[in-house]
């Protein structure tokens, strides 16, 4: 609430949301949840459109929004300093590099001071560019635009485009014909933005996004429009799915499963209309991925026991497992990440000891294959490599993203048959950046079993490190998602300002392999939180900061990480910012109308049906586990229309803290017109990277007041 006019210097006041206990029972188990109101009960349609927001709901996240507003109302010009610092490190415009395609070079390009950019291409041996889709100027007409997927057609005649207007992740698809820039086919609607277009450019395969949010089906329509027949039906509501085509062009791919088992399906190009054909049937806990190499798939799995995958190889015409023969054997501490052909060389990436390397063999190769590739890396202690793949099926170049904390992404074109590489462009950063100021190490925090925890740090050259210096730790820890040591431009306006920034690499990732993954995962989930808890103790006895004087920071599955250290060791923070906080986790777990409920039991435990889950998740469940004692300032932020992580899940977070525990404040902000990535536009997504900064110091600031 704002400050009332007969009282200027009254602190604000947060607003106090209705208590409507509702009781459930659930497996001879009862919990009760006060703010469960605040779920609309036409939840999916406020997704498509947010307008529909029940009256209450609205009114109170508003006041919890000015209520934030009002608290951080001091900051207002530090946050415009930051912004303005953050903007000032992107180029006003900038162009991606070109990837060749026939008679063609297509790429992306941000005209001066526009939010969002243009797709182009130019004739491969230079020639006026051609503007395929303008997104700057359609955003002007919604409140919210994002692009999801983007292709032309193999012929060059169209360019399909898949639009989100609302954050909802609700795509509709779009194709256009580049002869006459106008659309040409109906809109297809209610669409996942993922879709592939055949390589005979005839038809159009999308993935069909149903009432609850999730990919149950894949279409197939004529590309310039016509009637839409049914691909695919996947039965099973815990399942994704995704569609391609390979490199080769010589298959349509369809992919289905979830964490842990997944099956793939194959539509030969030369007969688009055909039934998808099962390339091996699917065996519950095994993972396997196709990369089609002239005349094989190459297969990358973990069957057989290889936890950190291994590399098989397959005629593409015997594609069942009894076929599968050796190709890269699995060794452990060598996690295999994905494969990229072109007609003579194949590259792979794999992690070891929290970096990444590449790897390239001709064809013909044979033996030992990993003995006889070429090898990509580098020599920093911290850093990331993005492997994006071949250019052309029928050329031997490579392109590879090099990045680390100091040093901005370079992209390299690498000839896999000559070992030339050509470096393409260095990120610019028009404000300035000088990476010998800045220096990176890695550490490692031994958790409570001994498990070596990495942390990578970055920090002005020269730090002291006697505790007295601001620190930012940054976690996530799951899926297997891997927090790589990457550039980031905002980071630098905490680190100049004597900050450390820092990131713990807890279980739940995979940053030390598929094992590291699969110990912060179902049963073994705590190692998630102990990690981090057990990475800030590290990061204190070193030097690096003080017990109290730390800012934690983590997003959506980040976001159940923050909420549970903060139930668990609250002193050791002098602030809490969760992003799309996934902190209501019994009650999210427990709802199959969600979108990703099924699909993510694999992950969590199904606290409907198995009572050791339940039991599991109720005990760490940040909604669930607040404490009567002090926290520190938490900011929680949202999306209203995030299918992800819903709006509720924060506000009632933040409702509960401010109920229960002493401390604070607690702070709730909601975007009314976005969704889970927060605001759209490179310039406008930094204003809530600029609160979360300003909300840091903020933090910092009031501790050391304290």
């Amino acid at each position: 609430m704002s400050q009332t006019p007969d009282a200027p210097s009254a602190a604000p006041v947060p607003p106090v949301a209705r208590r409507e206990p509702l009781t459930t029972t659930q497996l001879g188990r009862t919990r009760t949840d006060s703010y469960a109101w605040m779920k609309d009960e036409n939840w999916q349609q406020v997704l498509r459109d947010p307008s529909v927001l029940r009256e209450d709901i609205a009114t109170h996240l508003k006041a919890e929004n000015a209520y934030a507003e009002a608290v951080l109302a001091d900051m207002e010009p530090l946050r415009e300093t930051l912004l303005q610092e953050m903007i000032g490190r992107i180029p006003p415009a900038e162009s991606s590099v070109p990837v060749p395609d026939g008679p063609w070079e297509y790429y992306v390009r941000f005209e001066d001071g526009a939010q969002h950019p243009l797709r182009v291409r130019r004739p491969r041996g230079g020639g006026e560019e051609q503007v395929l889709l303008d997104a700057d100027a359609l955003a002007k007409q919604h409140n919210y635009y994002a692009l999801s997927q983007t292709d032309h057609s193999p012929d060059h005649r169209y360019f399909v485009y898949a639009e989100d207007v609302q954050g909802s992740e609700v795509y509709r698809i779009q194709v256009e014909d580049l002869e006459t820039g106008e659309l040409c086919a109906p809109p297809v609607p209610s669409t996942t933005g993922s879709f592939a277009i055949s390589p005979d450019s005839q038809w159009l395969f999308w993935i069909y996004r149903d009432d609850n949010g999730r990919p149950s089906k894949i279409y197939r329509r004529p590309l310039t429009g016509g009637e839409d027949v049914l691909v695919f039906d996947e039965t099973d509501p815990g399942f994704f799915l995704s569609i391609g085509v390979s490199a080769s062009r010589k298959w349509i791919v369809i992919e289905r499963g979830d964490h842990d088992t997944n099956e793939t399906l194959l539509i030969p190009a030369s007969d688009p209309t055909a039934l998808p054909v099962v390339a091996a049937p699917l065996v519950r806990g095994e993972r396997y991925s196709l990369t089609h190499w002239n005349d094989r798939f190459i297969i990358l799995t973990n069957a057989g026991g290889a936890v950190d995958f291994q590399f098989m190889q397959t005629p593409d015409t015997a594609t069942g497992r009894e076929n599968w023969t050796p190709f890269v054997p699995y060794r452990e501490g060598h996690y295999l990440l994905g494969a990229s052909a072109s007609r003579g060389h194949l590259a792979w990436a794999e992690r070891r000891d929290g970096n990444i390397h590449i790897l390239v063999v001709p064809e013909g190769t044979e033996g030992d294959i990993r003995a006889q590739a070429k090898a990509i890396g580098m020599d920093e202690p911290a850093y990331d490599l993005t492997m994006l793949g071949t250019l052309e099926y029928n050329a031997p170049i490579l392109r590879y993203i090099y990045q680390s904390p100091t040093n901005p992404a370079h992209w390299y074109d690498y000839d896999m048959a000559s070992g030339e590489r050509v470096l393409r462009k260095i990120r610019e950063v028009p404000s300035g950046h000088d990476a010998s100021r800045y220096e990176t190490c890695r550490l490692f925090a031994t958790s409570p079993d001994g498990a070596q925890v990495p942390i990578t740090v970055l920090m002005r050259k020269g730090q002291v490190l006697d505790g007295s210096a601001p620190l930012l730790l940054y976690g996530y820890g799951s899926y297997g998602i891997a927090m790589d040591a990457d550039f980031s431009t905002t980071v630098f306006s905490l680190v100049d300002r004597g900050w450390i920034h820092a990131i713990a690499h807890v279980r739940g990732g995979s940053e030390k392999g598929w094992n590291w993954f699969l110990d912060g995962r179902g049963t073994k989930k705590p190692n998630t939180f102990i990690d981090f808890i057990a990475c800030t103790r590290h990061l204190v006895s070193e030097g690096y900061g003080s017990a109290g004087r730390i800012v934690a920071q983590g997003g959506s599955a980040g976001g159940l990480l923050m909420g549970a250290i903060t139930n668990m060791a609250p002193e050791l923070f002098a602030g809490i910012a969760a992003q799309v906080p996934f902190v209501d986790m019994l009650n999210t777990m427990s709802d199959v109308s969600l979108p990703l409920t099924p699909p993510e039991w694999p992950e969590w435990g199904n606290p409907l049906e198995d009572p050791a889950a339940y039991d599991l998740i109720a005990s760490y469940s940040p909604y669930d586990n607040i404490a009567p004692k002090a926290y520190p300032p938490v900011l929680a932020m949202g999306g209203l229309s995030d299918p992800r992580v819903t709006y509720w899940e924060p506000a009632k977070w933040i409702a509960k803290l401010r109920e229960v525990t002493s401390g604070g404040p607690f702070l709730c902000r909601i975007n009314m017109e976005a969704g889970h990535g927060g605001s759209s536009g490179r310039f406008k997504r930094l204003e809530e990277v600029a609160l979360v900064q300003a909300f840091a110091i903020w933090a910092m600031d009031r501790t050391y007041r304290t």
